[in-house]
């Protein structure tokens, strides 16, 4: 159980030299500032939050694995939820031009049929393969 945890934390260290200081080192070769306070806040605290979210969300997968999700099962809901979220939250922020009623009903269906192909891929997984026969070793005997 723990070695989950422990993973999840060299991810965290990993994610701290590319994601932290990669760009502190970029930053300072190409001339730029390292006054993050001093950043446009709007794009500095969505920035922030994206990160926290998409965090929580590798920590939920882990969480999943640890409640006995199987690969197939957790990262088909994973996979099949995260266009749907981004379609619907990107909709929120930015509504169409023409309104809702503009949007194509094809839109609509390849939300559903999204959400339809993560819960098939989810019931239907195939199963494990069948389990090997153990074979027997025969010793020649020396009489």
């Amino acid at each position: 159980v723990n070695g989950r945890y422990m993973a999840f934390l060299y991810v965290g260290i990993a994610y701290f030299l590319v994601a932290i200081l990669g760009p502190i080192v970029m930053l300072k070769l190409e001339g730029g500032r390292l006054d993050f306070w001093n950043y446009p806040p709007k794009g500095l605290w969505w920035s922030l939050i994206a990160g926290i979210v998409g965090a929580v969300g590798a920590f939920g997968v882990l969480l999943a694995f640890g409640a006995k999700g199987t690969p197939p099962v957790v990262m088909s809901i994973v996979f099949a939820g995260a266009p749907i979220v981004n379609a619907i939250v990107s909709l929120a922020m930015h509504p169409p031009a023409g309104g809702w009623g503009s949007i194509k009903p094809q839109f609509y269906l390849g939300i559903l049929l999204a959400a339809l192909g993560g819960c098939l891929v989810t019931l239907y997984k195939p199963g494990n393969p069948p389990a090997r026969p153990q074979t027997e070793v025969k010793v020649p005997s020396n009489q």
